[in-house]
């Protein structure tokens, strides 16, 4: 099913005769790692992006050429390559909130005994950039390059709150379907998810709907001036440890302070999330 998806999204993209389709394909086999893997073959690669495995050859050659892929210990697979880091380190050190939000988010997992991620919108899912793990505190198991979808999670509820009507049919337009998240559902989870920011400050997924049973979780959004979306902080640990009630009262409230302070901490005197209510 992501095989078909991802063809038809390149296709209906490839229809804007600006839009670089070899490009494209290069930068969906670089997202394809996760830094779990040790190491992908060409046909891992065809099977997590849709792209046909002579076509996933000659990309990873040129991208290996170029530095961005290597490799370095066995030669049938493929890892992230010198020019890759430099890249994201390069991106990291240009966008000022990731390093000042650090300490913040740290000190938030470590009160609430939470995992907190930051997450921004990757095409069709939401994808983890950063973790900060509780110190001591056995936490879930979610990882940089773990994507998770729009539809049941209170991370992309809360990306679709922040979304004007406008924006909202482009996102969906990209991942209808995706977990049954049809126009009519996304405007209600839309429409849900702006009354929870206006009434409390953050969102919260109805565990019922969730993507994940083992998962509970709180959003908050964040817009950075350096960036065109907002991103979305959130706080997540196993139900038993995080109940809605709990999630309510203390670790939503928490996670919004703290989201606040780290505008107050870059000047930004206004509540980013509401902009487009």
């Amino acid at each position: 099913m992501k095989r078909k998806a991802d063809e038809k999204g390149m296709k209906d993209e490839a229809t804007d005769r600006r839009f670089a389709t070899t490009l494209a394909r290069g930068l969906s086999v670089l997202r394809a790692f996760r830094p779990s893997d040790d190491g992908l073959g060409n046909a891992e690669i065809s099977e997590r992006t849709g792209i046909p495995k002579s076509t996933v050859s000659r990309l990873t050659f040129t991208l290996q050429t170029l530095g961005y892929l290597n490799h370095a210990r066995r030669h049938d697979r493929y890892r992230p390559g010198p020019a890759l880091i430099a890249l994201g380190n390069m991106a990291s050190a240009s966008i000022t909130f990731v390093d000042l939000s650090a300490p913040l988010m740290q000190r938030l997992a470590d009160e609430t005994g939470t995992l907190c991620l930051l997450l921004v919108r990757d095409a069709r899912k939401m994808l983890i950039v950063k973790t900060w793990r509780p110190r001591s505190v056995a936490s879930l198991w979610l990882e940089v390059g773990h994507r998770l979808p729009f539809n049941g999670s209170s991370s992309g509820h809360a990306f679709l709150a922040t979304l004007s009507e406008g924006n909202l049919d482009s996102v969906v337009a990209e991942v209808q379907g995706d977990r049954g998240l049809t126009p009519d559902r996304a405007v209600a989870v839309r429409q849900d998810a702006q009354q929870q920011l206006l009434s409390s400050g953050f969102v919260i997924a109805d565990p019922a709907e969730y993507f994940a049973a083992n998962i509970h979780a709180v959003a908050v959004p964040f817009h950075s001036r350096d960036l065109s979306e907002s991103l979305i902080f959130t706080c997540g640990a196993l139900p038993e440890m995080l109940s809605v009630e709990r999630m309510r009262t203390e670790v939503g409230p928490k996670l919004h302070a703290t989201v606040q302070e780290l505008e107050r901490i870059m000047g930004q005197g206004f509540t980013p999330a509401n902009r487009d209510l």
